[in-house]
Protein backbone atom coordinates (compact mmCIF):
# COMPACT_ATOMS: atom_id res chain seq x y z
CA UNK A 1 0.00 0.00 0.00
CA UNK A 2 1.25 3.43 -0.94
CA UNK A 3 -0.04 6.83 -0.27
CA UNK A 4 0.41 10.33 -1.66
CA UNK A 5 -0.75 13.80 -1.19
CA UNK A 6 -1.76 16.42 -3.60
CA UNK A 7 -2.09 20.41 -3.08
CA UNK A 8 -5.42 22.32 -4.50
CA UNK A 9 -6.23 25.74 -4.66
CA UNK A 10 -9.95 26.38 -5.13
CA UNK A 11 -10.89 29.91 -6.58
CA UNK A 12 -14.43 31.44 -5.43
CA UNK A 13 -16.35 32.36 -8.24
CA UNK A 14 -16.12 36.05 -5.98
CA UNK A 15 -14.93 37.44 -2.87
CA UNK A 16 -16.57 35.63 0.35
CA UNK A 17 -16.72 37.71 2.91
CA UNK A 18 -16.18 36.33 6.58
CA UNK A 19 -15.47 37.74 10.18
CA UNK A 20 -11.61 37.17 9.50
CA UNK A 21 -11.48 38.84 6.07
CA UNK A 22 -12.19 38.33 2.42
CA UNK A 23 -11.81 35.01 1.20
CA UNK A 24 -10.36 34.38 -2.96
CA UNK A 25 -9.15 31.34 -2.54
CA UNK A 26 -8.71 28.07 -0.64
CA UNK A 27 -5.99 26.03 0.01
CA UNK A 28 -7.10 22.29 0.17
CA UNK A 29 -4.85 19.12 0.39
CA UNK A 30 -6.29 15.20 -0.99
CA UNK A 31 -4.68 12.26 0.56
CA UNK A 32 -4.78 9.65 -2.30
CA UNK A 33 -4.22 5.44 -0.95
CA UNK A 34 -3.23 2.55 -3.75
CA UNK A 35 -3.42 -0.53 -2.91
CA UNK A 36 -4.30 -3.81 -4.63
CA UNK A 37 -4.95 -2.34 -7.59
CA UNK A 38 -7.27 0.39 -6.13
CA UNK A 39 -7.45 3.83 -5.49
CA UNK A 40 -8.82 5.97 -2.37
CA UNK A 41 -9.41 9.69 -1.84
CA UNK A 42 -10.04 12.23 1.19
CA UNK A 43 -9.71 15.35 1.03
CA UNK A 44 -7.75 17.57 4.54
CA UNK A 45 -9.63 20.88 4.52
CA UNK A 46 -7.77 23.05 6.01
CA UNK A 47 -9.19 27.23 6.73
CA UNK A 48 -5.83 29.50 7.35
CA UNK A 49 -6.20 31.71 10.47
CA UNK A 50 -9.37 29.26 11.91
CA UNK A 51 -8.19 25.16 11.74
CA UNK A 52 -6.67 24.26 15.11
CA UNK A 53 -3.39 22.45 12.82
CA UNK A 54 -3.11 24.97 10.71
CA UNK A 55 0.46 24.79 11.22
CA UNK A 56 3.85 25.27 10.00
CA UNK A 57 4.59 22.08 10.11
CA UNK A 58 1.18 20.83 8.08
CA UNK A 59 3.12 19.65 4.97
CA UNK A 60 5.49 17.71 6.77
CA UNK A 61 3.10 15.81 8.77
CA UNK A 62 1.28 15.05 5.39
CA UNK A 63 4.35 13.18 4.12
CA UNK A 64 4.89 11.33 7.49
CA UNK A 65 1.39 10.27 7.23
CA UNK A 66 2.38 9.30 3.61
CA UNK A 67 5.38 6.91 4.77
CA UNK A 68 3.37 5.54 7.71
CA UNK A 69 0.11 4.65 5.92
CA UNK A 70 0.89 1.11 6.46
CA UNK A 71 -0.50 1.48 10.04
CA UNK A 72 -3.95 1.59 9.10
CA UNK A 73 -6.91 4.16 9.48
CA UNK A 74 -7.45 3.55 13.55
CA UNK A 75 -3.83 4.07 14.39
CA UNK A 76 -2.67 7.38 12.50
CA UNK A 77 -5.99 8.49 13.19
CA UNK A 78 -5.21 8.25 17.46
CA UNK A 79 -1.31 9.51 16.63
CA UNK A 80 -3.26 12.72 13.77
CA UNK A 81 -5.36 14.30 16.93
CA UNK A 82 -3.81 17.58 16.65
CA UNK A 83 -4.30 17.85 13.38
CA UNK A 84 -8.01 17.05 12.71
CA UNK A 85 -8.25 18.16 9.17
CA UNK A 86 -5.46 14.94 8.23
CA UNK A 87 -7.74 12.80 10.93
CA UNK A 88 -10.74 13.56 8.70
CA UNK A 89 -8.57 12.91 4.93
CA UNK A 90 -7.36 9.41 6.26
CA UNK A 91 -11.15 8.27 7.51
CA UNK A 92 -12.26 9.27 3.91
CA UNK A 93 -9.15 7.62 2.29
CA UNK A 94 -9.63 4.40 3.73
CA UNK A 95 -13.07 4.31 3.16
CA UNK A 96 -12.76 5.47 -0.56
CA UNK A 97 -9.72 1.95 -0.64
CA UNK A 98 -12.34 -0.71 0.39
CA UNK A 99 -15.53 0.78 -1.45
CA UNK A 100 -16.94 -0.56 -4.85
CA UNK A 101 -17.23 2.75 -6.18
CA UNK A 102 -14.25 5.10 -4.30
CA UNK A 103 -16.76 8.17 -4.31
CA UNK A 104 -19.65 6.23 -2.40
CA UNK A 105 -18.27 5.71 1.14
CA UNK A 106 -21.69 5.18 2.85
CA UNK A 107 -24.29 3.96 0.41
CA UNK A 108 -28.01 4.64 1.06
CA UNK A 109 -31.38 6.12 0.35
CA UNK A 110 -29.34 9.60 -0.47
CA UNK A 111 -26.82 7.76 -2.84
CA UNK A 112 -29.25 6.29 -4.79
CA UNK A 113 -31.05 9.45 -5.21
CA UNK A 114 -33.54 8.60 -3.14
CA UNK A 115 -33.68 10.72 -0.45
CA UNK A 116 -32.56 14.46 -0.25
CA UNK A 117 -31.00 16.36 2.43
CA UNK A 118 -32.21 19.69 3.37
CA UNK A 119 -29.83 22.37 3.67
CA UNK A 120 -30.11 26.12 4.87
CA UNK A 121 -29.06 28.86 2.17
CA UNK A 122 -25.37 30.68 3.13
CA UNK A 123 -25.34 34.42 3.30
CA UNK A 124 -22.21 35.78 2.71
CA UNK A 125 -20.60 38.65 4.48
CA UNK A 126 -20.67 42.17 2.61
CA UNK A 127 -22.84 45.40 1.92
CA UNK A 128 -26.51 45.73 2.08
CA UNK A 129 -26.75 45.75 -1.37
CA UNK A 130 -25.35 42.77 -1.92
CA UNK A 131 -26.31 40.57 0.90
CA UNK A 132 -30.07 41.69 -0.32
CA UNK A 133 -28.93 40.68 -3.47
CA UNK A 134 -28.15 36.88 -2.04
CA UNK A 135 -30.89 36.34 0.16
CA UNK A 136 -33.49 36.80 -2.68
CA UNK A 137 -31.56 34.26 -4.89
CA UNK A 138 -32.11 31.99 -1.85
CA UNK A 139 -35.81 32.83 -1.55
CA UNK A 140 -35.96 32.49 -5.23
CA UNK A 141 -34.32 28.83 -5.38
CA UNK A 142 -36.55 27.52 -3.42
CA UNK A 143 -34.83 27.85 0.41
CA UNK A 144 -37.05 27.82 3.58
CA UNK A 145 -33.86 27.84 5.56
CA UNK A 146 -31.14 30.94 5.82
CA UNK A 147 -28.09 30.99 7.25
CA UNK A 148 -26.71 35.03 7.77
CA UNK A 149 -23.30 35.62 8.58
CA UNK A 150 -23.01 38.55 10.40
CA UNK A 151 -20.43 40.80 12.62
CA UNK A 152 -18.34 42.26 9.94
CA UNK A 153 -20.76 45.40 9.05
CA UNK A 154 -22.71 47.86 10.91
CA UNK A 155 -25.09 46.00 13.40
CA UNK A 156 -27.70 48.31 12.65
CA UNK A 157 -28.07 47.57 9.05
CA UNK A 158 -27.89 44.31 9.64
CA UNK A 159 -31.09 44.26 12.14
CA UNK A 160 -32.60 45.99 9.16
CA UNK A 161 -31.77 43.42 6.71
CA UNK A 162 -33.63 40.82 9.13
CA UNK A 163 -36.37 42.72 9.61
CA UNK A 164 -36.64 43.27 5.90
CA UNK A 165 -37.03 39.74 5.62
CA UNK A 166 -38.89 39.21 8.27
CA UNK A 167 -41.47 41.82 7.05
CA UNK A 168 -41.82 39.67 3.92
CA UNK A 169 -41.68 36.30 5.43
CA UNK A 170 -42.90 35.11 8.58
CA UNK A 171 -40.58 32.44 10.44
CA UNK A 172 -42.92 29.63 9.52
CA UNK A 173 -42.11 30.72 5.96
CA UNK A 174 -38.71 30.94 6.64
CA UNK A 175 -36.02 29.95 9.32
CA UNK A 176 -33.74 32.11 9.89
CA UNK A 177 -30.26 31.16 11.68
CA UNK A 178 -27.33 34.06 12.00
CA UNK A 179 -23.97 33.11 12.79
CA UNK A 180 -21.57 36.06 14.51
CA UNK A 181 -18.41 34.09 14.20
CA UNK A 182 -17.34 35.26 17.33
CA UNK A 183 -18.06 38.82 16.84
CA UNK A 184 -19.49 40.10 19.58
CA UNK A 185 -18.03 41.84 22.62
CA UNK A 186 -18.57 39.72 25.92
CA UNK A 187 -20.28 42.95 27.76
CA UNK A 188 -22.49 43.51 25.14
CA UNK A 189 -23.37 40.34 23.45
CA UNK A 190 -26.73 39.84 25.87
CA UNK A 191 -27.63 43.63 24.60
CA UNK A 192 -27.40 42.72 20.95
CA UNK A 193 -28.67 39.09 21.67
CA UNK A 194 -32.22 40.60 22.81
CA UNK A 195 -32.23 42.55 20.13
CA UNK A 196 -31.47 39.82 17.44
CA UNK A 197 -34.47 37.97 19.48
CA UNK A 198 -37.13 39.88 18.08
CA UNK A 199 -37.14 38.51 14.48
CA UNK A 200 -38.10 35.27 15.47
CA UNK A 201 -34.56 33.41 14.69
CA UNK A 202 -33.64 30.44 15.15
CA UNK A 203 -30.40 30.20 16.67
CA UNK A 204 -27.46 32.41 16.62
CA UNK A 205 -23.66 30.67 16.15
CA UNK A 206 -20.91 31.64 18.51
CA UNK A 207 -21.77 35.11 19.80
CA UNK A 208 -18.50 35.67 21.17
CA UNK A 209 -15.14 34.62 20.61
CA UNK A 210 -14.40 30.77 21.72
CA UNK A 211 -12.62 30.26 25.18
CA UNK A 212 -14.38 31.81 27.15
CA UNK A 213 -16.83 29.20 28.59
CA UNK A 214 -17.91 30.56 31.26
CA UNK A 215 -19.39 34.07 30.11
CA UNK A 216 -20.44 32.11 27.25
CA UNK A 217 -22.37 29.57 29.88
CA UNK A 218 -24.14 32.72 31.56
CA UNK A 219 -25.18 33.84 28.18
CA UNK A 220 -26.71 29.95 27.58
CA UNK A 221 -27.95 29.97 30.40
CA UNK A 222 -30.02 33.07 30.09
CA UNK A 223 -30.48 33.63 26.36
CA UNK A 224 -33.56 34.70 24.38
CA UNK A 225 -32.39 33.35 21.58
CA UNK A 226 -31.03 30.17 21.15
CA UNK A 227 -27.39 29.53 20.86
CA UNK A 228 -25.38 27.05 18.64
CA UNK A 229 -21.40 26.47 19.48
CA UNK A 230 -19.36 26.13 16.55
CA UNK A 231 -15.61 27.31 17.00
CA UNK A 232 -15.83 26.84 20.52
CA UNK A 233 -15.42 22.81 19.88
CA UNK A 234 -12.10 23.44 17.99
CA UNK A 235 -8.92 21.97 19.52
CA UNK A 236 -11.01 19.90 22.60
CA UNK A 237 -9.30 16.37 22.37
CA UNK A 238 -10.87 13.66 23.81
CA UNK A 239 -14.30 12.37 25.46
CA UNK A 240 -13.69 13.70 28.79
CA UNK A 241 -12.84 16.87 27.62
CA UNK A 242 -15.56 17.13 25.50
CA UNK A 243 -18.10 16.30 28.30
CA UNK A 244 -16.66 19.17 30.60
CA UNK A 245 -17.22 21.52 27.80
CA UNK A 246 -20.59 20.97 26.97
CA UNK A 247 -21.85 20.04 31.14
CA UNK A 248 -20.33 23.16 31.52
CA UNK A 249 -21.40 25.98 28.47
CA UNK A 250 -25.19 23.86 28.21
CA UNK A 251 -25.52 25.46 24.91
CA UNK A 252 -28.72 24.79 23.06
CA UNK A 253 -26.97 23.51 19.60
CA UNK A 254 -23.48 22.12 18.43
CA UNK A 255 -22.47 22.76 15.15
CA UNK A 256 -20.12 19.96 13.82
CA UNK A 257 -17.47 20.41 10.68
CA UNK A 258 -15.98 17.23 10.12
CA UNK A 259 -12.96 18.61 9.16
CA UNK A 260 -11.96 20.69 12.16
CA UNK A 261 -13.30 18.54 15.16
CA UNK A 262 -11.74 15.44 14.17
CA UNK A 263 -13.51 13.97 11.22
CA UNK A 264 -16.42 11.88 11.19
CA UNK A 265 -15.02 9.40 14.64
CA UNK A 266 -14.57 13.25 16.30
CA UNK A 267 -17.66 14.17 15.53
CA UNK A 268 -19.41 11.40 16.51
CA UNK A 269 -17.86 11.61 20.06
CA UNK A 270 -19.62 14.89 20.24
CA UNK A 271 -22.29 13.89 19.30
CA UNK A 272 -22.93 10.90 21.56
CA UNK A 273 -22.07 13.59 24.88
CA UNK A 274 -24.65 16.20 23.02
CA UNK A 275 -27.42 13.31 22.79
CA UNK A 276 -26.59 12.63 26.60
CA UNK A 277 -27.42 15.91 27.56
CA UNK A 278 -29.99 16.93 25.64
CA UNK A 279 -28.74 19.25 23.41
CA UNK A 280 -29.39 19.66 19.48
CA UNK A 281 -26.64 19.35 16.73
CA UNK A 282 -26.15 19.81 13.26
CA UNK A 283 -23.50 18.99 10.74
CA UNK A 284 -22.03 21.75 8.49
CA UNK A 285 -18.96 21.49 5.60
CA UNK A 286 -15.73 23.91 6.51
CA UNK A 287 -15.52 24.99 2.52
CA UNK A 288 -14.06 21.76 1.38
CA UNK A 289 -13.74 20.84 -2.65
CA UNK A 290 -17.02 18.57 -3.62
CA UNK A 291 -14.76 15.78 -2.82
CA UNK A 292 -14.95 16.44 0.66
CA UNK A 293 -18.09 17.62 0.84
CA UNK A 294 -19.46 14.19 -0.96
CA UNK A 295 -17.92 12.13 2.22
CA UNK A 296 -19.81 15.04 5.08
CA UNK A 297 -22.91 14.63 3.36
CA UNK A 298 -22.96 10.74 2.74
CA UNK A 299 -22.36 10.51 6.53
CA UNK A 300 -24.62 13.25 7.35
CA UNK A 301 -27.18 11.03 5.92
CA UNK A 302 -27.05 8.23 7.54
CA UNK A 303 -27.04 9.89 11.09
CA UNK A 304 -30.67 10.96 10.52
CA UNK A 305 -30.97 14.24 11.84
CA UNK A 306 -34.51 16.12 10.20
CA UNK A 307 -32.73 19.38 10.73
CA UNK A 308 -31.66 21.90 7.82
CA UNK A 309 -27.60 20.95 7.77
CA UNK A 310 -24.95 23.27 6.32
CA UNK A 311 -23.70 21.16 3.55
CA UNK A 312 -24.58 23.83 0.42
CA UNK A 313 -21.06 24.73 -0.44
CA UNK A 314 -20.11 23.50 -3.76
CA UNK A 315 -21.35 25.78 -6.02
CA UNK A 316 -18.92 28.44 -4.43
CA UNK A 317 -15.73 28.10 -6.75
CA UNK A 318 -14.96 28.25 -10.42
CA UNK A 319 -12.35 25.50 -10.58
CA UNK A 320 -14.74 22.83 -8.16
CA UNK A 321 -14.70 18.94 -9.39
CA UNK A 322 -18.06 17.86 -11.46
CA UNK A 323 -19.99 15.70 -9.32
CA UNK A 324 -23.53 14.39 -8.71
CA UNK A 325 -24.06 16.81 -5.73
CA UNK A 326 -26.76 19.15 -6.59
CA UNK A 327 -29.10 21.75 -5.14
CA UNK A 328 -32.23 22.19 -5.90
CA UNK A 329 -35.23 23.26 -4.25
CA UNK A 330 -33.35 24.09 -0.82
CA UNK A 331 -32.25 20.55 -0.79
CA UNK A 332 -28.67 18.29 -1.52
CA UNK A 333 -29.43 15.67 -4.17
CA UNK A 334 -27.16 12.89 -4.99
CA UNK A 335 -27.75 13.13 -8.83
CA UNK A 336 -26.78 9.54 -10.52
CA UNK A 337 -27.51 11.22 -13.89
CA UNK A 338 -23.92 13.43 -13.59
CA UNK A 339 -20.83 11.56 -12.77
CA UNK A 340 -17.43 12.36 -11.75
CA UNK A 341 -14.93 12.92 -13.85
CA UNK A 342 -13.21 9.50 -15.30
CA UNK A 343 -9.61 8.91 -13.91
CA UNK A 344 -9.89 12.23 -11.16
CA UNK A 345 -7.77 10.38 -8.68
CA UNK A 346 -5.53 9.17 -11.10
CA UNK A 347 -5.31 12.80 -12.43
CA UNK A 348 -4.80 13.80 -8.92
CA UNK A 349 -1.76 11.71 -8.40
CA UNK A 350 -0.08 13.29 -11.04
Amino acid sequence: MKAFYKKYILDFKRPSGTSRGILNQKETWFIIIKGEGKLGIGECGILRGLSIDDLPDYEEKLKWVCHNIHLGKDKLWEELKAYPSIQFGIEQAFLSLVAIDPFILFPSNFTNNEKPISINGLIWMGDESFMLEQIQQKLEEGFTCIKMKIGAINFETEIKLLASIRKKYTKDQIELRVDANGAFAVNDAFDKLKILSAYNLHSIEQPIKQGNSLDMSELCRNTPLPIALDEELIGVYGVTKKQELLQTIQPQYIILKPSLVGGFKGCEEWISIANKLNIKWWITSALESNIGLNAIAQWTYILNNNLPQGLGTGSLYSNNFESPLTVSNGQLLYDNNKNWKKNLIEDLCI
